[in-house]
Parts: structure tokens; sequence; C-alpha cells
């Protein structure tokens, strides 16, 4: 009776965290939204170098034999991945309503059974196969295929965000099964932070005070999302608490709302419900690379905390 007590406090806690590890992803979002004066690719540096010196006390408390590793090719192309969709996902939340960037972007569950089966062999199942079909007749929905998409192409940036997410996700899934978390992390803000460099260097202008602001948020913002990750996913397993992975839809509807009065239609609402269920009947249903603790482009949490269990 304790046990399952015990159970039940362990999973609402697991899940109050990962709410709120997605309502940071949401703020931060949004912070880039706002800071119009500043350039892509500086909003990409300052989130992963202020990330980067977050966490190094962390990877580097057992020294620097932590930082070895024989697999530093797929660290790099996991890297390549996820900086491609920040860039991408900033870029579309700057263009269009932040609720519909922030869920296409996130949309990568819809993204790893096609590239887990077309990089790793993996079968994708009758169930899978109709769980794409919703989520992507979502996508389609929210896209609404017209002329002006290609004049104003926000959402197939926000779409090709999810994409290169995805890649990343299934890059971190094979890394797990050797890396430990706090290294995965630290080559993952170390190579984003330095492949950033040059970008921001072509495109700099001093920030205002205001915009420091915004940077200095979007790096703890980020910082603070992965840690509340790691935190929920020791007190839950990803499969119970992933459907909680979607709350970032209503943190960015309702900041959209307020801050930039968008107000979805009926027909964007059903895109996203088709969009959400879709990407939760694929991740619960999903080959080994769909399971669920993942955090956009960062990666999943279940194998992470496991292996470190493990060593």
């Amino acid at each position: 009776m304790s046990q399952s007590r015990e159970s039940k406090s362990s999973l609402a806690l697991g899940a109050l965290l990962i709410v709120l590890a997605f309502a940071s992803v949401a703020v931060m979002s949004a912070l880039g939204k706002a800071a119009k004066g500043v350039s892509t690719g500086t909003l990409v540096f300052f989130q992963n170098f202020i990330s980067l010196l977050l966490f190094a006390p962390w990877t580097l408390r057992h020294g620097s034999s932590r930082l070895r590793t024989g697999r530093i090719g797929l660290h790099l192309l996991r890297a390549a991945g996820g900086l491609l969709s920040q860039f991408l996902m900033f870029a579309a939340v700057r263009k269009m309503a932040l609720v519909n960037a922030v869920l296409l972007s996130n949309s990568a569950p819809l993204f790893i059974p096609l590239i887990s089966w077309a990089w790793l062999k993996e079968k994708i199942s009758g169930v899978v196969s109709i769980s794409l079909l919703i989520g992507f007749a979502g996508v389609v929905v929210i896209l609404d295929p017209s002329p002006a998409l290609l004049s104003d192409p926000a959402a197939l940036i926000a779409i090709s965000a999810a994409l290169f997410s995805a890649f990343a996700l299934v890059s971190v899934n094979q890394l797990s099964s050797t890396e430990p978390s706090d290294r995965i992390l630290f080559y993952y803000f170390l190579f984003s932070s330095l492949a950033a460099v040059p970008f921001v260097i072509l495109k700099w202008s001093t920030p205002t005070p205001r915009e420091w602001l915004f940077l200095a948020g979007i790096g703890v913002t980020m910082a603070l999302s992965q840690l509340l990750i790691i935190l929920a996913y020791k007190q839950a397993s990803a499969e119970r608490i992933a459907p909680f992975n979607y709350t970032i839809v209503i943190f960015s509807g309702l900041i959209g709302w307020v801050v930039w009065n968008n107000r979805p239609g009926l027909l964007a609402l059903a895109g996203v419900v088709l969009v959400m269920a879709g990407g939760i009947l694929s991740t619960k249903f999903g080959g080994k690379n769909s399971k669920p603790g993942h955090l956009g482009w960062i990666g999943y949490w279940n194998h992470f905390v496991s292996h470190e269990k493990a060593a």
C-alpha cells in the first residue's frame, strides 16, 4: 500500500517537473520571438554557451576523464542536427504565431519512426503508420497549403526544425548506449557554441540592455529545462509522463495570446489536436528510438538515467 502511494507520489512529482520543464521551453521560445533585434545566430550561441557554463561544473565534477569518448563523430552529427533545429525554430517563432511555431518545431515524434526506418532499418508497425497519418494530417491543416505558403514559408521552416530535431534525437539514442548524460550534454553545448560563433561575428550588433536580459533568459531557461527533465525522469518513467510534454502547446498558446494577441482559429486548434494525438501515439507504440523522454533536440533522459544507474 505504501509502495503504491509512493509510486503515485513519484509519478505526480515527475509530471509536475516535466510540466515545469516544458513551461521553461515555452518561455525560452517566447524570449527568442521577443528579441527581434538580435540575430538568430546570436540567440543560438548564447542559448548554448550559457548552458555550457552552467553544466560544465557538473560534467567536470569527477575530473576531465569524464570527457573521454570514442564516439566523437556521432557527437558531431548530433550537434549538427540539433543546431540546425535550433536555428530553424528561432527563425520560425519570429515569423508566425508562437503556438504554431512551437508545436511544429516539436513534432519530432512524427519523424523519428521514418528516420529510424531509413537509418537503422527499424520497422514501422501498422499502429505507428496510422499515428503518423493522424499527426501529419494535423501538420497539413496547420501549414494550410496555398500559394501564400511559398511567399511566407515560416511554417515550412518550423516543420524543418522538427525533422532535424528527430535526426538529433535518434543520434542521441545511439549515443546513450555508451555515453553518460553529462558527457552528451557537454559536447552538445560545446560544439553548438563553437559552430554558432561565425554567425555571431557576421551578424553582430551590440544588444540593448533589454536584449541582454532576453539572451540571459534564453540561456538560463534552456539549462533549467534540462535540469528539470533530468529530475523528472528520476521520479517516473518517460512512458508514463510523456503526454505532459505537450503542455508546451498550452503554455505557448497562453503566452502568444497575452503578449502578441495570437488567437488560433478552430481549424488551427483541430490541427494542434491531431499533431498532439499523432505524436503521443507514435511515441507510445513506436520502436525503441521512438520512446519518450525527449525535449526537442536534447535527448532521451530515460536512457540517460538508466545508463547512469548502471554505471
